[in-house]
């Protein structure tokens, strides 16, 4: 049985449309149950952005279903690991939380081609995670 702790991920970006949606929905799948995931924005969009939900769905991730949350000081603070993603000075800062600032390209008005590249350097960036956290990925 194991006994160790479940590490809590929270990624954050502007909108909550894009970026951050792409990373929680990677780190679910890879992570399984071995890692509690959140994602929020400063400033939620309406929708996930298209082009993002369908260059998830070209690697087999759903994420049509998801919606934009707000960003709030108790889901950073119920995070062991906050991963930022182009939200600057808007992003709270909680003293002992480990931060990370993924500089990716912002996916918003671009299309499906354009969202491939930065879809696949965040899968490559949580892997990279999961590494760190001694987590094995899922196939």
């Amino acid at each position: 049985m194991n006994t160790l702790p479940v590490p809590s991920v929270l990624f954050v970006c502007v909108h909550n449309a894009g970026r951050s949606q792409m990373a929680a929905a990677f780190l679910t799948r890879l992570g399984g149950n071995r890692v509690q995931v959140r994602s929020a924005g400063s400033v939620p969009a309406d929708t996930v952005n298209p082009a993002a939900v369908d260059a998830l769905a070209e690697v087999g991730i759903d994420i049509s279903a998801e919606t934009p949350k707000v960003l709030t000081a108790d889901a950073v603070q119920a995070s062991d690991v906050v991963i930022t993603m182009g939200c600057g000075d808007t992003c709270p800062y909680f003293p002992g939380k480990r931060y990370l600032d993924w500089q990716l390209e912002d996916p918003a008005g671009q299309g499906v081609a354009a969202v491939r590249p930065i879809r696949d350097e965040i899968e490559r960036r949580v892997r990279g995670l999961l590494a760190e956290l001694g987590i094995e990925p899922e196939a």
